[in-house]
């Protein structure tokens, strides 16, 4: 089975696609979900600026941050809480929504209301996990490993196929250089498009300095733009920026998060960006 070079996700007019010879979709929100109210508040916030913008959105939040640096790291509000607040942003809102999985046995039960399944970059080796995520039908995004090359992820993207599932998005999200420090190799996205699927980057991962801060990892969120205008030249099929109001007091990711109030200016240049380069 091939996959799918243009991947739709979402239903009715909220429907968002992701292809490379598209305008770019975004995949935003907050890095963990914290509460009802934050939740609503961020999604109208985005909402807004991309309607006016004329961008598709998918709602990005995760209910478990199982990879941090340290045991006093503060993970989320757990799924069960999660999946009922995703279930009514998707239906007050209308947009798809997209969170990690981290276990075979999560997929099946979030796959019941989250549109976009993501496989965290540490676990896109993880055979298990990605045919029990390639089983539920849903569209999957998966971040490339730090430790991998992009011509590598030819192999995790045929785990997905034969298991039935040709709706891949691939993620770049920066590859490891050193201690502490991601470097983004813009070849890579040329490359994994290649193999036949949709290509994401992740701007904010990018930027990560991965445990930089002794006990939690640290950022260079001013790098964000620099490379989201560098990706979004190359050609992507999507953008993966996580924002909060803020950011220096979220509870994970705020040294690489956006500042809720700096999307629209970004969004602005990026959309300028990604008219020139598929014109």
């Amino acid at each position: 089975m091939k996959t799918n070079s243009t991947v739709v996700v979402g239903e009715g007019q909220k429907k968002v696609t992701f292809s490379q010879t598209a305008r770019f979709s975004l995949i935003a929100g907050p890095c963990q979900m914290e509460s009802r109210e934050h939740a609503y508040m961020m999604a109208e916030a985005l909402v807004e600026m991309t309607d006016k913008l004329g961008i598709g959105l998918v709602y990005k939040s995760s209910y478990d941050k199982a990879n941090r640096t340290s045991l006093s790291g503060k993970r989320g509000i757990g799924l069960e809480k999660a999946m009922e607040i995703f279930a009514d942003l998707k239906k007050d809102f209308g947009f798809p929504v997209l969170t990690d999985i981290h276990t075979e046995e999560q997929c099946a039960i979030v796959a019941e209301t989250v549109d976009v399944l993501q496989i965290p970059a540490f676990l896109s080796r993880q055979t298990d996990l990605l045919v029990a995520a390639a089983k539920t039908g849903r569209t999957i995004n998966v971040k490339k490993g730090q430790f991998l090359a992009p011509w590598d992820m030819k192999n995790v993207l045929t785990k997905f196929t034969e298991s039935g599932n040709p709706n891949v998005m691939l993620c770049e999200r920066g590859a490891s250089f050193g201690y502490n420090t991601l470097v983004s190799d813009m070849r890579s996205l040329p490359i994994m498009a290649s193999l036949g699927a949709p290509v994401v980057f992740d701007a904010t991962h990018s930027v990560q300095q991965p445990g930089g801060q002794g006990g939690s990892t640290g950022g260079q969120r001013e790098f964000v733009e620099t490379l989201s205008r560098a990706a979004v030249a190359v050609g992507i099929a999507g953008l993966f920026v996580e924002t909060h109001e803020d950011p220096d007091n979220a509870p994970s990711d705020g040294p690489n998060m956006v500042h809720l109030k700096d999307m629209p200016r970004l969004l602005e240049k990026l959309v300028a960006f990604d008219d020139i380069t598929k014109s």
